[in-house]
């Protein structure tokens, strides 16, 4: 499990000048804790922090942990020096939680106590917000990456932001230890697709495995009848087969199909990208263009794979996938200045746990710009809200360029490829031309949802920019 780490800080002085003080404010930790566990993250607690010698403590434990993240919680007033060797020594993105424990006080009922003292307890028992903007101005002078949630304990909407950074730092985790495979070569010409890996390697922290298709034929040449036969099984489950897909290329899809989830298997492979066109009738021909079928269900199952070799797509489709929205590989295919909208699509694997309605298999007589023919997938996006993203290479960076759109109904282009009709809030010229502009290549990544506040949130912890375009 992803390990994210909880501390509360205070100030010691207070424990002996007001009793009762210390128990409640660890009961509100305990609470926050409880909850944060319920997002499916190994919370690591240092417990309270309430001075320096603790906070050098705190640290160590923390490190010895190796945590993607570290949720601070504000309990009272408490002094930046217990805060600042944490951050420094972790060097992990530091998540402020403001959190009182009530929306508002009873302040009625607070000065009928009388006691000034007893009420001065009281009000440290909620004074949250007093050390935000000491911890802020400490970690900007000291470059330490933070954030800030501000609500109060039982704040639906904090809790949502809290539990979007737990799914950021899963996501971040989850492209360290992915191993993409990157099998046979760039779509010839396609500049744009070309990238730097060892730049991708150092952003993402991804291994990658490279592929050969001699392998994938050894395996494909050891599929056994039955092993087809399963995998048929699977297509009918998955997929709609139309009636004038022959049985012939319904065996040889589901023999690549075999060999693929073998290849994916043996090199414990999390994605992967993909092209190669081998000399006509060649052996790798007929394999390339019997793939689509399986890399769809490969693509369903969050094993996300992208076609004309496009790494930095299969990385976006990963991210999507990590965060439970799908990710269908995409471009642009036409626009519809009447509508307003966007049609996005491609041929080859889709993410078919986020169609609208069964997936078809369908018969292709010919891939364009690509050789052979065979079977092909064709469906649309669920209708609904929608999240593009691309990974971007850029003049002197990787940055991840997101954009929040729907999915709506209407006409799309029955050609035997995934397409959908997609609607922005800036209009579709705009969307199109804001989006050019950032220099992405003409893949991108569709996932259900929006998310693009996640998806913010992992460029933090990843330390790249997030441009969102609407």
């Amino acid at each position: 499990m992803t390990k994210v780490g909880l501390f509360g800080i205070g100030l010691d002085t207070y424990w002996p000048q007001f009793d009762g003080l210390l128990n409640k404010l660890t009961d509100y930790q305990d609470d926050i804790k409880s909850r944060i566990n319920q997002f499916g993250v190994e919370v690591v607690d240092a417990g309270m922090v309430d001075n320096p010698s603790e906070a050098w403590l705190a640290a160590e434990f923390f490190r010895k942990h190796d945590i993607e993240i570290l949720f601070l919680y504000v309990a009272t007033y408490a002094l930046s020096s217990t805060v600042l060797p944490i951050a420094q020594k972790l060097k992990v993105p530091v998540i402020i939680l403001n959190l009182q424990p009530v929306a508002q006080l009873d302040y009625e009922a607070f000065n009928r106590q009388g006691d000034r003292g007893k009420m001065t307890g009281v009000w440290l028992e909620h004074c949250q917000a007093c050390s935000v903007p000491e911890i802020a101005s400490v970690f900007m002078r000291s470059g330490i990456q933070y954030d800030i949630v501000t609500g109060y304990l039982q704040d639906e909407q904090a809790w949502r932001e809290i539990e979007a950074w737990t799914e950021a730092a899963h996501v971040a985790a989850s492209m360290r230890n992915n191993r993409l495979g990157v099998l046979g070569h760039y779509y010839g010409g396609m500049l744009d697709v070309y990238t730097d890996l060892t730049k991708q390697s150092a952003v993402f922290g991804t291994h990658f495995e490279m592929l050969e298709m001699c392998e994938l034929k050894k395996y494909r040449d050891e599929v056994k009848d039955k092993e087809i036969q399963a995998k048929i099984q699977e297509f009918n489950d998955a997929f709609d087969i139309a009636p004038e897909c022959k049985i012939s290329e319904i065996e040889r899809a589901a023999r690549s199909s075999v060999a693929l989830d073998k290849l994916v298997k043996n090199r414990n492979l999390g994605s992967m990208a993909y092209y190669y066109e081998g000399e006509p009738g060649n052996e790798y021909e007929n394999i390339v263009t019997s793939v689509i079928a399986g890399n769809t269900l490969l693509t369903g199952k969050n094993i996300p794979v992208a076609g004309e070799c496009e790494v930095k797509n299969a990385h976006a489709m990963k991210i999507l996938a990590e965060f439970g929205a799908g990710g269908s590989f995409s471009e642009f295919y036409l626009m519809d200045f009447k509508d307003d909208i966007v049609i996005l699509g491609h041929d080859g694997p889709a993410h078919f746990a986020i169609a609208e309605g069964r997936v078809k298999l369908v018969p292709l007589p010919v891939f364009h710009g690509k050789p052979g023919k065979g079977l092909s997938i064709q469906m649309s996006v669920k209708l609904g809200p929608v999240t593009l993203l691309s990974v971007v290479e850029g003049k002197d960076s990787v940055f991840l360029l997101v954009a929040e759109g729907e999915s709506v109904a209407g006409p799309v282009l029955e050609i035997g490829n995934t397409n959908s009709r997609y609607r922005f809030s800036i209009g579709a010229k705009r969307f199109l031309n804001e989006w050019s502009k950032q220099g992405p290549a003409h893949h991108c990544a569709i996932g259900v949802g929006h998310i693009a506040n996640k998806i913010e949130k992992l460029g933090q912890i990843l330390r790249i920019e997030v441009v969102k375009i609407c």
